[in-house]
């Protein structure tokens, strides 16, 4: 497949665990923040074993907040968070007090702070998966469109690429919607629209929406991924490895 052929698929890619492992910064910003709504609680400068454990299951920034703070209490059961974690959000917001989007507005004024104070110091707590910038910019050699589609704030993403001198073609923040509904919206044009994920349970969801068939679907063994992730994929769903990442579009699974 070359980028010159009309059949070239537009290639979606989530930002965080598919091109960027920002672990450092989402501890930082998550601590800051829920240091900033309960300034009583205690927390590590360094991220707990146990975030690196909840992080697979955290799809939007406020949850990251929230377990920030659910990690600061002695008695917190952590085995059943994670066996249960969906269904227990709304009981530990409940349980501090707190919303979703007051949560995801002071993660977002944490992040905004800091690019203000130090940009150089907050773009060096993320790095980009090993090969992932000159993938990038061979797709842009051959003439590929990419974009980049995530439940993080947009500008904070662009500031991100933007660093490594990189350009989707757009990017989608959380401002513009689940990710099923910009993928709804970006088939309507592209009809050959490829999505690259670390999430197995965002993956099952575009799989189970029968307006979304068409859309060709890649987890990454990279990433943030649970310990099963990998295991016995439903049909449609693809493992991507380092090694055919690399290659041509022809040779992707």
């Amino acid at each position: 497949m070359t980028g010159n052929s009309p059949a070239a698929p537009l290639v979606v890619f989530d930002f965080d665990g598919v091109l960027v492992d920002g672990m450092a910064e989402y501890w930082w910003a998550a601590r800051a923040a829920a240091l900033q709504l309960a300034p009583a609680i205690a927390l590590p400068e360094q991220a707990p074993a146990a975030f690196a454990r909840l992080r697979p299951l955290i799809h939007k920034g406020w949850e990251m907040v929230l377990m920030a703070a659910e990690l600061s209490r002695a008695d917190l059961a952590l085995e059943d968070l994670l066996a249960h974690y969906s269904q227990r959000l709304p009981q530990l917001l409940a349980r501090w007090g707190w919303s979703a989007p007051q949560l995801q507005q002071t993660l977002e004024q944490v992040r905004s702070r800091a690019i203000r104070a130090d940009l150089s110091a907050w773009l060096a707590l993320h790095r980009f998966y090993p090969g992932v910038v000159e993938r990038l910019r061979r797709l842009d050699g051959d003439g590929v469109a990419w974009m980049v589609l995530t439940t993080k704030g947009k500008d904070f993403a662009h500031r991100i690429l933007q660093a490594a001198a990189l350009e989707p073609s757009a990017l989608h923040g959380h401002e513009q919607g689940s990710k099923p509904e910009v993928l709804r919206r970006l088939l309507v044009r592209h009809p050959r629209l490829w999505f690259v994920e670390d999430r197995r349970p965002t993956l099952e969801r575009v799989r189970a929406d029968p307006a979304l068939t068409a859309v060709r679907c890649f987890l990454v063994s990279w990433g943030y991924l649970g310990p099963a992730d990998g295991v016995d994929l439903p049909d449609g769903i693809h493992w991507l490895e380092p090694e055919r990442f690399a290659g041509p579009l022809a040779q992707w699974p």
